[in-house]
């Protein structure tokens, strides 16, 4: 009788719990959580797109008045290249960064059935809006200017250098001067090298992060990356290469998961997960992210930032030295250890 009594009582405090999330999510927003509750082809938006109430006539007027502009993001459940979007683009920490500063970006359901004031002032479903829009696939991203004209229609998927030059061209307001096709034209072409760097001296599957089934006892550190990655290519073709950055990794054990892979991992603290799930658990938004754990599988540090070689190699021997107990501000540590090498007669490059 006393566990049928707690069984029922974890359920009611379990619905109550759902229903309080519910309640203080803003209006506009409630169906979208409600969908992402209910429906196993959602795929979670960045936390830092715009929480809006899809006045799209106040949007524009809110993100003009802080120097933005207004990217509206129309998707469906199940879309493998809205996923793509996502992952891809959205996971690079330079778009990520970038998009935050210069756009307040909305994502509207193509076939939702949340109101909408569109840019007349008329009330609409998404799924009204979206076909007043002419918009016939997803992804499709509408950027608008700060009186709600259309600057940019991207049809499709860009892969992320295009997509960044897209997000450039709209942002620095060159539509005036020359079409995107021109000015794309004109920027240098860069791409990811779709791959993940293995080294040969990470720890390879199957990947039981236990320490005592490592039984080393360095610090662990788990670099959480993406395919398409050029901070990730950068990491391992230049900085992972330098001898001083192979001094300060020896003193570690160091393991490379996809943050949005399949790939099964024994957690430090023995939880049986696989990459993704723990990448998103532990918030990890952007690659390459570096999260470092001691030996009670306790995380003890993180670096999220775009890292030189004295910051990455800083940031290791940060952790393995045990610096983080004595210094909890990395900042004022490594400052003092550039001044006691700069005592040394060791010029401290911070951009090399």
């Amino acid at each position: 009788m006393f566990w049928r009594q707690l069984y029922f009582t974890v359920i009611i405090f379990s619905i109550l719990a759902v229903q309080s999330i519910y309640a203080a999510t803003p209006a506009g927003a409630q169906e979208e959580l409600k969908e992402g509750m209910e429906n196993p082809g959602y795929a979670e938006k960045p936390k830092w797109f715009k929480s809006s109430f899809l006045d799209i006539r106040e949007d524009i007027e809110e993100a003009a008045a802080e120097g933005k502009r207004v990217v509206l993001y129309f998707y469906q459940d199940g879309c493998p290249y809205c996923k793509k979007l996502l992952e891809d683009n959205y996971g690079n920490r330079e778009i990520a960064e970038y998009s935050q500063v210069k756009f307040d970006t909305i994502a509207i359901n193509m076939w939702g059935d949340r109101e909408v004031v569109d840019l007349e002032g008329n009330d609409v479903t998404e799924k009204q809006f979206a076909e007043d829009l002419r918009v016939m696939f997803t992804p499709t991203m509408l950027m608008l200017n700060e009186k709600g004209k259309l600057v940019l229609r991207i049809n499709g998927y860009y892969h992320p250098a295009k997509f960044l030059a897209a997000l450039k061209y709209v942002a620095e307001k060159q539509e005036s001067a020359m079409t995107f096709r021109h000015y794309y034209g004109q920027q240098p072409q860069k791409k990811a090298s779709g791959k993940l760097h293995v080294e040969d001296y990470f720890l390879q599957p199957p990947y039981d992060l236990r320490a005592e089934r490592r039984a080393s006892g360095k610090p662990l550190l788990v670099m959480f990356e993406q395919l398409q990655c050029l901070a990730c290519d950068e990491l391992h073709g230049d900085v992972l290469k330098r001898e001083e950055t192979l001094k300060e990794a020896a003193k570690l054990d160091i393991v490379l998961l996809d943050m949005w892979s399949k790939a099964r991992v024994i957690t430090p603290d023995g939880r049986k997960m696989i990459a993704r799930d723990w990448a998103k658990e532990l918030n990890i938004q952007n690659g390459p992210s570096l999260v470092f754990f001691d030996d009670n599988g306790e995380e003890v540090f993180r670096a999220e930032a775009y890292l030189k070689a004295f910051h990455t190699q800083g940031v290791m021997d940060y952790v393995s030295s045990g610096g983080y107990k004595e210094q909890p501000n990395f900042q004022r540590w490594l400052g003092a250890k550039a001044d006691r090498l700069e005592a040394q007669g060791i010029h401290v490059d911070l951009w090399k």
